[in-house]
């Protein structure tokens, strides 16, 4: 019921930055949260940052004061703003939409941060 589909990814040196975008489609309505997630190399996926429909924010530690996430509600289209990246930020990142309390996913989105 709900598409999204992801950019903004690829390679950057440490200290750069990115900026994801996901744009939603479909059954756009009464999506009370989105976010992002990411998953490395042999890691577990986590959150890395969600916005409510009311607009509040959260972040995992390890991003906070570095990552921005945030809507244009016009266009359906969540943003991921990075700055100030680190190796250890390499990894998938993954739009995430829940609706009616059920989750979309994206296909991802590839982050490499290296020198």
């Amino acid at each position: 019921q709900v598409q999204l589909v992801e950019s903004g990814g690829g390679l950057v040196q440490p200290g750069g930055s990115l900026r994801l975008s996901c744009a939603a489609s479909g059954s756009i309505f009464s999506i009370d949260v989105m976010a992002w997630y990411r998953q490395g190399s042999g890691k577990q996926r986590e959150l890395v940052a969600s916005i409510t429909s009311g607009g509040k924010t959260n972040y995992a530690d390890s991003v906070k004061g570095r990552f921005t996430i945030s809507t244009i509600n016009a266009n359906n289209t969540v943003y991921l703003q990075m700055n100030n990246l680190k190796p250890e930020d390499t990894a998938v990142y993954y739009c995430n939409a829940i609706r009616n309390g059920w989750p979309y996913w994206g296909q991802g989105t590839q982050v490499t941060v290296s020198s």
